[in-house]
């Protein structure tokens, strides 16, 4: 007979019932929802009371007691948990107010995975590494008290936001706010390299002090001279970019945060670049391991002229960075391929060489397969969509931050000559179902701008010039979304249907007019726009034309009604119209506002599907260290949504690009997007949803992903820099 054992509440205390489950592990009763009872039903309940069981016999074991919050405050002060300079910008009153109301919402962890994953990867701990200092309230608190500089207010708005689930900071924020030892809050940071010895040495030093403050950085090596390029005029001298590559991997993989974030980078080059198809050959699986890359993510830039000359199955040049930069006075990388193309064939003094442009794509999906890379971005569709001065010519480990960048000179000494403009992403979500379900859609977006904001504004990497001086002068953040595909499965809509595709626009929508709303308040109290600001087409006013100009509103009855229970006002012409005045009078403060990554570690804290895709697994299986594997469900999954759940690889790449391709229009920067194949596809599918993707406006493809592969136990790791 089976031990019988106290059950608990959700608070963890003694209800007085008694029950076998009780006498489980808090694992044991996580692995029951993958099973189904003796009727054929699902047993989903169990996971909630693995939660409690991890409670009882793990965080409440395991968590330092203090008498009051004065007490604890001042242990975490003198022994350097937390840092002193945050707490002594508010009165302690204060304070232990914003403690009673964090607590007082009743917080609980919906999936037995988010309360693991906060309390493993999150929570204050001892720094011998056995006891938590923080429960997922003190830790809501010590993000808004840190990230409201002083606003009482301000943070009281942060704290009702985040422990509502409706805005998450992106997990550098969320991990380090507040905390004495720790790293930045930035998520990740992208990287110009130029063609001369300076610019890579100083690229690898940025690596190595970005990496170990816990950020991914992606680097562009389109401008780097190809293998047997001259140096000195002498012909044949130069190795390549291979090399370079093999230097950041080194980098990667010893410069880490304190061990907490694993290096992580991404290097992304031309699809004209000489070396693309060596490349391409360092991610084979048998490639010779002078050359093979086995940790560094890798991503090609695709212009519009290389889809064309596919399509026609037609030759494609590519040319020597050396030798344009040197015709036209710019870095290869800062050249339109697609507008220079022919020119830049029928010049002699550029050195070329050609490949048939569908072997380039054979040799890519072929890729894919494999390894799931490399990313793509699409280079003028990302340039006609960008509304600031300037070209974009690159993305990050997770393919969604497209913003400009500028060069950086040296002088002989290795001292700046002229200091460029690099990129650091400032990164938070918005978990869609809670911002529905919440009192004020638009207050709830105008917190989440203003906390990106102060992330932005406590950033200062001086050791990287490039990229302090970037982020001071562009204040961008990128606001992102999470939970789409739990929210239409919760409201009995299928992903990628026509309601759900009039949802995700009107959503989106409604998001960019706030977004550019608060940034323009910020704008108006600060008096103070992003750099450049007047060269923008949101200066001109172009931005705004096709708000302006034509009636946005839901088409289906279903989504009106969603939007009329929600309360979240859509905005009208009339409304653009004011902003657009605004906004051309008062500027907005930050240069860029949106952008959608994979959503990771936060989704499950959040109770969230990742993302704006669909779900890979309606009961998703994840290996968790020590622990094994860990199950989680998705959110709001029940025997009533359960056809709503189609999985990703059955609802097909076509369906996930239409619902990108919707959003696509209201984003300024991009939108991490994983394809997803049957275990039947072909490189010839993988091809066509590539093409699919490119004409639909689509800015760029993270990961394809294969059935097979999942089936295998080859699962694609998720993005380490935007582990959301």
């Amino acid at each position: 007979m089976a031990n019988q054992v106290i059950e608990l509440d959700d608070n963890g205390v003694e209800t007085g019932k008694t029950g076998i489950e009780s006498a489980m592990s808090y694992h044991e009763l996580n692995a029951m929802i993958n099973l189904w009872d003796k009727d054929g039903k699902m047993q989903l309940a169990k996971d909630k009371l693995a939660v409690r069981k991890y409670f009882l016999d793990h965080v409440n074991q395991n968590t330092v007691f203090f008498h009051s919050l004065k007490e604890r405050l001042d242990y975490l002060v003198e022994n350097e948990y937390y840092e002193k300079e945050i707490l002594d910008q508010y009165r302690f009153e204060f304070i232990e107010e914003l403690e009673k109301l964090a607590y007082s919402k009743k917080f609980r962890f919906d999936a037995f995975m988010g309360a693991y994953k906060f309390y493993t990867g999150y929570a204050l701990k001892t720094f011998d590494g056995e006891r938590y200092l923080e429960r997922f309230e003190d830790r809501v608190v010590m993000v808004a008290l840190a990230l409201a500089e002083g606003k009482e207010d301000i943070a009281i708005s942060m704290v009702e936001e985040i422990i509502s689930g409706r805005f998450q900071p992106a997990t550098p924020t969320f991990l380090n706010c507040g905390k004495k030892q720790r790293g930045e809050f930035v998520s990740c940071f992208l990287l110009r390299i130029e063609d001369n010895m300076e610019s890579i040495s100083r690229a690898i030093n940025s690596a190595l002090q970005l990496s170990k403050r816990g950020g991914g950085v992606a680097l562009n090596l389109s401008n780097v001279r190809e293998y047997g390029a001259p140096i000195k005029k002498i012909e044949g001298q130069s190795s390549g970019i291979i090399p370079v590559m093999k230097l950041l991997e080194d980098s990667f993989s010893y410069a880490n945060q304190l061990g907490a974030r694993q290096g992580a980078g991404a290097v992304y080059l031309n699809a004209h670049h000489p070396d693309i198809l060596r490349f391409l050959d360092t991610k084979r699986e048998n490639a010779d391991e002078k050359t093979r890359i086995k940790t560094l993510s890798i991503g090609i830039v695709v212009p519009d002229i290389t889809m064309h000359l596919a399509k026609d199955n037609e030759d494609m040049y590519l040319f020597s960075p050396y030798d344009v930069e040197k015709v036209y006075g710019v870095p290869f990388g800062d050249i339109s391929v697609t507008e220079k193309y022919q020119e830049m064939v029928d010049d002699p003094r550029i050195k070329k060489q050609k490949i048939k442009a569908r072997t380039l794509f054979e040799r890519i999906a072929e890729l894919q397969f494999e390894s799931g890379y490399p990313y793509i971005m699409y280079e003028d569709t990302v340039n006609k969509a960008n509304p600031i001065q300037g070209r974009i010519n690159m993305s990050n480990l997770c393919s969604e931050i497209l913003q400009v960048n500028t060069p950086t000179t040296y002088n002989a000494d290795l001292s700046y000559d002229q200091i460029g403009k690099d990129i650091s992403c400032n990164l938070g979500s918005l978990n869609i179902a809670m911002a529905m379900d919440g009192p004020d859609l638009a207050k709830t977006i105008e917190t989440s701008i203003r906390a990106l904001t102060s992330v932005s504004d406590q950033s200062d990497i001086v050791s990287v010039r490039s990229i302090s001086d970037g982020n001071h002068k562009s204040h961008a953040i990128g606001l992102g979304q999470m939970n789409l595909h739990g929210y239409l499965a919760r409201e009995h809509i299928h992903y990628g249907s026509e309601e759900a595709l009039d949802f995700t626009n009107i959503y989106f929508y409604t998001v960019v007019f706030n977004a550019i709303q608060a940034s323009n308040k910020i704008a108006i109290e600060r008096g103070s726009t992003f750099a450049n600001f007047e060269n923008s087409t949101y200066a001109s006013g172009e931005y705004f034309e096709k708000y302006v100009t034509q009636v946005w509103e839901p088409k289906t009855e279903k989504v009106k009604e969603l939007f009329a229970k929600s309360g979240a006002k859509i905005p009208t012409q009339a409304d653009w119209k004011k902003l657009k005045t605004s906004v051309m009078a008062h500027g907005i403060y930050n240069q860029n506002l949106q952008a959608v990554p994979p959503t990771g570690s936060i989704s499950y804290i959040n109770n969230s599907t990742s993302s704006i895709h669909p779900i890979a697994s309606r009961i998703e299986i994840r290996k968790e260290g020590k622990l094994g594997r860990v199950y989680y469900p998705a959110p709001f999954l029940s025997e009533d949504t359960w056809d709503y759940y189609e999985d990703a690889y059955d609802i097909g790449p076509d369906k996930t690009i239409e619902t990108y391709a919707v959003a696509t229009q209201h984003v300024d920067q991009g939108l991490s997007l994983t394809l997803f194949f049957k275990d039947t596809a072909t490189t010839r599918d993988v091809n066509r949803a590539q093409i699919n993707a490119w004409r639909k406006g689509i800015k760029t493809i993270y990961y394809i992903r294969i059935r097979q592969q999942a089936l295998l136990g080859t699962e694609v790791d998720s993005c380490v820099s935007c582990m959301l």
